[in-house]
């Protein structure tokens, strides 16, 4: 199960402190983690992982077998903005996006189960 998210207004290096905290995680773990972090990333992580796992739901996968096989951060549009400087030059300003890429897979173990209960 997929969600995606683009264009959020936050530089890619700054949201990636928070995706690599819950690679690979168990979501009810992930959303643990999410819960005691304080960075700016946070909610909105938390809200795509959310809807993430009601895609899972939709799809008739229970959420208790899922993890989160892959998330990525991706580089959005640069909004370039310009500083006045000295002698009538001007700075540019970067002004940072962010796609975000989230993927949840069912855990192995819980496969193998599945199979065999069929």
């Amino acid at each position: 199960m997929k969600a995606i998210l683009k264009n959020y207004r936050q530089s890619p290096r700054k949201v990636r402190l928070v995706t690599d905290l819950v690679k690979g995680k168990k979501v009810d773990s992930a959303l643990n983690t999410l819960n005691f972090t304080t960075k700016r990333a946070v909610p909105v992580i938390k809200k795509l992982l959310e809807s993430a796992i009601a895609n899972a739901v939709h799809a008739g996968i229970s959420s208790d077998t899922l993890k989160i096989k892959n998330i990525t951060v991706d580089e959005g549009i640069v909004l370039k903005r310009m500083m006045p400087r000295a002698r009538g030059t001007g700075a540019r300003i970067n002004k940072r996006t962010s796609h975000i890429h989230i993927t949840l897979s069912v855990i192995e173990d819980d496969k193998k189960l599945m199979k065999k209960s069929k």
